[in-house]
């Protein structure tokens, strides 16, 4: 090799990667992260691996592990473009936890990944505490994380992030469709706002429109920007403990606060309205033969959807199968549970109310032709869901 004398040598710094800056963000946000750890963390913090002590699976009788991954899609371009960054970890945390107790596991455990141009570490550290106090609100830890710099990847100011969290359920209580029933009630549960889909729809709504994030926007009683960075409601908590009170907990000698005539558990299944939307997601949930009808005549829609509606003209089907309209999780449950269940809900502060019902359905007179019926998504060749009626106010 020719040797080059007048060069300057290329280190690693010199490339854009900062080795102190990410000791600095660690040393930042590591309170935050062992504040979620329970007595089954083992190891503490800073590990090449985190582990959890899974002794504590031996109380039930046929555990099964669940796991989900996701990230928080183009919400973290608001989040940038504001110079907020606390609050996206917990987007985080609600898109990953929420889809595991859809089956009734309790999440026990969550890592996180997050890929950055740059490592600013007070930027880094926001964004860690945000997840910490995501698993705080779902009651699982943090145990273990990654930050990658990608200088010439990414931008200075650019950065996603992903996470990935494993729980566990007995066997004999998994929720689903093999639950679902003719004649049971379909609950919604209130969303915070806009959780975290869509977010590519909404900044083509607020470039196209020309609406800066500083804009004060009356029906939101705040600005554009405050409004689309609210985070996501976390239901991992609410939908357990509703399980347990509906169903009684075996472990705990809890007895069920509901006794259906069919002597079968009341809770059935759950449904995490994502990307979508809440027809899509609830298919999901439903067997083959069986048809939910959604009224949405039981609500209306809060104001961030409807504004960004009317400001982008946005066809009914298109929002109906992009954004969560209002309603962040669903609960499928035996008809005799349904008062129970809203009562419960709604004393806990989660806005609940009847959305629907389940039927029995076939090929023969289902609806397909409407792009207000959906018959299984994702995948999945589940039940149906047709949508009726129009929303209040």
């Amino acid at each position: 090799m020719t040797q080059q004398p007048d060069s300057a040598p290329i280190t690693y710094a010199g490339a854009g990667v900062d080795v102190e800056a990410g000791d600095k963000a660690v040393e930042l946000m590591k309170e935050a992260v062992k504040a979620t750890h329970s007595a089954s963390v083992v190891g503490g913090f800073g590990g090449f691996a985190g582990m959890w002590d899974a002794s504590a699976l031996t109380r039930y009788t046929q555990p099964l592990l669940a796991t989900s991954t996701d990230g928080v899609g183009t919400k973290v371009a608001i989040a940038q473009a504001l110079d907020i960054h606390d609050t996206i970890g917990q987007d985080l945390v609600g898109m990953v936890v929420d889809d595991i107790v859809v089956i009734g596991a309790e999440p026990l455990f969550m890592t996180d990944y997050i890929a950055c141009g740059k490592v600013v570490p007070e930027r880094i550290a926001d964004i860690v505490r945000g997840i910490a106090e995501g698993c705080r609100l779902a009651g699982t830890a943090l145990v273990g994380g990654e930050t990658a710099e990608h200088p010439g990847l990414l931008g200075e100011h650019e950065y996603d992030v992903a996470g990935a969290a494993t729980g566990a359920v007995e066997a004999s209580e998994v929720l689903g469709p093999e639950r679902v029933r003719a004649g049971d009630a379909v609950i919604a549960m209130a969303s915070s706002g806009i959780h975290s889909n869509g977010y590519s729809l909404v900044r083509r709504i607020i470039v196209e429109r020309d609406w800066a994030l500083d804009r004060q926007v009356p029906e939101f009683g705040r600005t554009l920007g405050e409004e689309l960075l609210v985070p996501t409601r976390i239901y991992s908590s609410d939908c357990l403990e509703l399980t347990r009170h509906l169903n009684g907990d075996a472990r705990t000698g809890a007895s069920a606060a509901v006794t259906t005539a069919s002597g079968e558990p009341a809770m059935h299944a759950f449904s995490h309205v994502t990307g979508g939307g809440l027809a899509a997601n609830l298919a999901r949930v439903l067997p083959q033969g069986l048809m939910a009808t959604v009224d949405r005549t039981t609500w209306s829609l809060p104001p961030v959807f409807s504004v960004l509606a009317e400001l982008g003209q946005v066809p009914q089907p298109d929002l109906e199968r992009t954004l969560n309209l209002g309603v962040g999780m669903i609960a499928v449950v035996d008809a005799e549970a349904a008062e129970e269940t809203l009562r419960w809900l709604n004393a806990r502060g989660v806005d609940s109310w009847h959305l629907g019902t389940v039927s029995e359905t076939d090929a023969a007179t289902a609806p397909t032709s409407s792009v207000d019926y959906v018959q299984g998504a994702k995948g999945v060749d589940g039940g149906a869901v047709l949508m009726t009626g129009a929303y209040a106010g």
